[in-house]
């Protein structure tokens, strides 16, 4: 059996997309407080490790095996991946379980600061069980979503090449409805200390997000020609929406920011998503723009509706996962002369197709989000301890700190610091320096 060159690009594709999930955590973790870094950093990589063991149990028959109702794949189909040794199978496999991960990764964003690590261990193997393998089985694998599903025939099929679904709405959702169950940060909204600590982190994760991105859209592509589409795009819409995010700060606050810009090119990516293969790169200039200029006014309406979600996960991944998805339906490029978005000359169809598919993928994963978040704060708890929350939990949860502050020694000390709450149960807050 030889190898050939589509596989080695779906192995290339699938290492820049595990990529993203490092990218993730710097851009995280340079947005939270520095007592709060080195937990932004395991949440993500703790996503990356959970993910991969369930992926090879169940995850991946779940996602595309023989299908259960049209709502998800039979797990035991493929169970271990033993069945698919010997096989190019298990380089989809790989590739598909890049995604799981990073989609798990994004919604421990919207808990930063204030959630226990034994409860995210908890969430995220139940999560992607739950909602992230019936999603994906249903937008790709055969479900209700797909051209013979029961949604998909009756509304029309939804396009959803890389994920606008089932990546961004999805954990979209899942962080607003977790924040919602957890509640607020000790002084949201008024303690100025919740800014970002580290903005170089930030421009680093954007960075590696961006240079991953191209094998998330690009690692399905089937031929050079819907290659060349998808990397225009995905190299055009977060540089328009880059652009559109910094003139908006620039209009309403007088001074672009480094971090509206970071933010700016995440919010492109999430939009060009499920479009990166459908529309032209002026369409995709255009979906950039829309969603730069939305998720810049959208990042602000945590404060006015009261909701923390910390690192505005709604902000960008919601609410330009919906642009993306919903913009399909004005500027999807017609195939071979039919169909096509509504400026294409396709009618409402598409546009029709495409909201069916956004509202029920929020309503899915809200609902089932929701049951499994709150049974597992009414349990173990998902919530810190407000004290261990004003210490940081770095030093609580990981019994570390990222930094180290005055010669106290703390950073990479597998031990609680003495002053800490986890030593000796104090309810004095630190000093400052070191919880800033």
């Amino acid at each position: 059996m030889e190898i050939t060159a589509v596989d080695v690009w779906v192995m290339v594709s699938a290492a820049l997309v595990l990529l993203m999930t490092p990218g993730v955590a710097f851009l995280y973790g340079g947005m939270t407080r520095a007592k709060s870094v080195l937990n932004m950093l395991m949440m993500s990589f703790a996503s990356m490790a959970v993910v991969g063991v369930v992926w090879v149990l169940w995850g991946f028959s779940m996602s595309g095996s023989t299908g259960v109702a049209q709502l998800f794949g039979n797990p035991f189909e493929a169970f271990g991946l033993s069945g698919l040794v010997g096989t190019t199978d298990l380089i989809g496999a790989g590739f598909g379980a890049t995604f799981a991960i990073i989609t798990v990764a994004l919604i421990s964003g919207g808990i930063a600061d204030r959630t226990k690590f034994s409860a995210w261990m908890v969430f995220v193997p139940v999560w992607v069980t739950l909602v992230y393998c019936p999603m994906a089985f249903m937008v790709w694998g055969g479900g209700l979503l797909s051209a013979d599903g029961l949604i998909g025939s009756t509304f029309g099929e939804a396009i959803d090449y890389a994920g606008g679904t089932v990546v961004h709405i999805n954990a979209g959702i899942a962080a607003l409805v977790l924040a919602l169950i957890i509640g607020k940060r000790k002084g949201f909204g008024t303690d100025p200390s919740h800014r970002p600590h580290n903005i170089p982190f930030v421009m680093l994760g954007a960075t590696l997000l961006w240079f991953g991105w191209f094998g998330f859209n690009g690692g399905a592509a089937t031929d050079p020609a819907e290659a060349g589409l998808i990397w225009v795009n995905t190299m055009a819409a977060p540089a328009a929406a880059f652009i559109a995010w910094i003139l908006v700060e620039w209009m309403r606050d007088g001074k672009p920011t480094s971090l509206g810009g970071a933010s700016g090119i995440v919010a492109g990516l999430v939009a060009i998503t499920p479009a990166c293969a459908n529309v032209s790169p002026l369409g995709a200039i255009a979906i950039g723009i829309i969603a730069g200029i939305c998720s810049a006014l959208a990042v602000g309406l945590k404060y006015r509706l009261g909701y923390d979600d910390s690192l505005d996960v709604v902000g960008v991944h919601l609410v330009s996962g919906l642009v993306g998805t919903l913009a399909l339906g004005l500027f999807a490029l017609p195939v071979e002369g039919e169909g096509g978005g509504l400026f294409y000359g396709g009618g409402l169809g598409q546009l029709v197709a495409q909201t069916v598919a956004a509202v029920f993928a929020i309503l899915f994963t809200a609902i089932v989000t929701f049951i499994i978040g709150m049974v597992i704060h009414k349990t173990i708890g998902m919530r810190a301890a407000e004290e261990d929350e004003v210490t940081g939990i770095d030093l609580t949860e990981h019994a570390e700190t990222a930094y180290e502050y005055g010669g106290l020694g703390t950073g990479g000390a597998f031990r609680p610091h003495p002053s800490s709450p986890a030593a000796h149960r104090r309810t004095t807050t630190p000093d400052e320096s070191v919880n800033a």
